[in-house]
């Protein structure tokens, strides 16, 4: 099947595979829409079933981007990557490198990033060979801490304020004795709930390496659920931090939260899930507005700013939030195609 008649395909500017036999390297890169910017993304790398899998997520990961971009403001496009393999069994360091070289053969359209299954430490050995990298020179971070570069901070910081806001909005509450399922225990999603663990939140936690789960249990006094059960749970919020498409038809179904507020991208598995969710009363925030924080410290990482301004911005995500919810009540419409109308809106007018 062509790229072109491929579902997830939505006018991708650009769709780059590289194999690299040397080092075992299996990589796409997909340029969604630059009209803002340069697009700008992490990189990914994941076990994925088959290089269709890996396909279908690049290509909805980029166009995500994109909308994420637009609703945080920023004069930036959509891109990301993928790299096919398991990070702990096959990511080398000359590995990386080679991803480098991938990365400066865009020239310069598409500006990589950390994201699952890939740390500082791999942006900088790619960093070798291209200078279209973000998230290794960072000079401040938004609570004032030493900064390394690593968005994942800030990209907890605001799935947390975001998670905050669609509580306030929904439940009218705030997060102490609140049940809060997360799914997703890696650099986003256990940041996540040491914040919400300050706020006096009863978690309960699940992730496929059960390290990390352990690690919830005797840190932060979380309940252990299984991978599968973590949907069964009587919590008041869902927070998905791990793969995409965890809300589907079949998990619906079986949720009992109110509110839908975590850090993985493409958590709805198709766009007409956000009437199914309205029509339950279940709050949806969409992914690529609360999960923002990482692209938006990446951006300030890039230009003269501060640590003060970071945190001003990763803030304005509660704001942004509230009136998706706003119009979405007015309108009697679902949030993600609320969010979406204003996301085009910014991103589709300069063409």
């Amino acid at each position: 099947m062509s790229v072109f008649d491929h579902n997830e395909f939505d006018n991708h500017e650009q769709v780059s595979f590289f194999s690299d036999p040397k080092t075992g390297l299996n990589a796409i890169i997909a340029v969604h829409n630059t009209n803002l910017g340069p697009s700008l993304g992490g990189c990914r790398m994941w076990p994925y079933q088959d290089s269709a899998e890996a396909l279908n997520d690049v290509l909805r990961l980029s166009k995500g981007m994109t909308y994420k971009a637009a609703m945080a403001q920023l004069k930036l496009g959509g891109g990301k990557a993928v790299i096919l393999g398991d990070p702990r069994k096959h990511k080398t360091d000359d590995m990386m490198k080679a991803m480098g070289r991938f990365v400066e053969q865009m020239g310069g359209r598409y500006i990589t990033a950390e994201d699952s299954g890939i740390a500082v430490s791999d942006i900088r050995l790619m960093s070798e060979n291209t200078e279209h990298v973000g998230g290794v020179d960072a000079k401040y971070r938004y609570d004032g801490g030493k900064a390394d570069g690593n968005p994942a901070p800030s990209t907890a910081y605001g799935v947390f304020m975001g998670l905050k806001a669609s509580v306030d909005y929904a439940l009218k509450t705030d997060l102490k004795g609140l049940k809060v399922a997360v799914q997703g225990l890696g650099h986003v999603g256990y940041r996540l709930a040491k914040h919400l663990h300050a706020e006096g939140a009863e978690l309960f936690v699940s992730d496929i390496y059960a390290d990390n789960v352990e690690r919830a249990v005797a840190e932060l006094g979380a309940t252990a659920v299984s991978p599968d059960g973590i949907f069964d749970v009587d919590a008041d919020v869902y927070a998905p931090c791990a793969m995409g498409a965890s809300v589907n038809q079949n998990t619906i179904e079986r949720l009992k939260a109110k509110v839908i507020a975590g850090a993985a991208n493409n958590q709805l598995a198709n766009e007409h899930l956000g009437q199914v969710l309205r029509d339950k009363g279940i709050l949806y925030a969409p992914d690529y507005v609360i999960n923002a924080g990482g692209v938006i410290d990446i951006y300030h990482q890039r230009i003269l700013s501060s640590a003060q301004a970071l945190r001003s911005h990763i803030e304005g995500i509660a704001d942004t939030l509230n009136e998706i919810y706003q119009r979405a009540d007015e309108s009697s419409m679902p949030t993600n195609l609320i969010s979406n109308r204003i996301a085009e809106e910014r991103f589709k007018q300069i063409s």
